[in-house]
């Protein structure tokens, strides 16, 4: 058997061809068991849009018009179970909203389609409800504060938490502002 050997890890600072800051994740694409059922969550749940879909096999998601943000298929997958704990694959996708209300609004979709969460959390960089699609795909649904409120340790390090997120307050966002 063949083992992988660890690199040591490298801060920003250290490595002298670090990727370029405007990268970032373009979209995700999961394997879903049933196509159907996993578009009546990310579309009727989470209200993103079908950008298009290809018949039972596959289908593609956005907000605001994008191509896909999130792609569903069932080549691999149809009628299948999820991942037996213990196993490697993907954690859970990230998605990032652009206000705190927007996020609230999220929390209130999830309320009303009568759906559970896994856990919210504040962790200091940001808010974060946590969440199974219908396949036990991990999602978090989060806000990110603006990079001068993040917390910082006495070396200018970056101190992430993870604290209980109050989701009344959160809820507060969706409340009309006094003029």
């Amino acid at each position: 058997m063949s083992t992988t050997p660890i690199l040591p890890m490298r801060n920003e600072q250290q490595n002298p061809n670090p990727v370029e800051p405007g990268t970032r994740i373009g979209h995700v694409h999961l394997k879903v068991a049933d196509l159907d059922r996993a578009l009546a969550f990310y579309n009727g749940v989470l209200g993103f849009q079908l950008m298009q879909r290809y018949g039972r096999d596959a289908a593609f998601v956005s907000a605001g018009g994008y191509h896909h943000h999130i792609g569903l298929n069932t080549w691999e997958s149809r009628g299948g179970h999820p991942p037996a704990p213990g196993t490697t694959g993907l954690f859970h996708t990230a998605i990032l909203y652009p206000t705190r209300k927007a996020l609230a609004a999220a929390l209130k979709r999830l309320i009303d389609a009568k759906w559970p969460l896994d856990g919210a959390s504040d962790h200091g960089v940001s808010q974060a409800l946590y969440l199974r699609d219908p396949d036990e795909n991990g999602v978090e649904l989060y806000w990110d504060r603006p990079q001068s409120e993040w917390p910082r340790n006495a070396d200018g390090e970056l101190a992430m938490v993870t604290e209980r997120l109050d989701l009344r307050d959160l809820l507060r966002e969706l409340e009309p502002q006094p003029a």
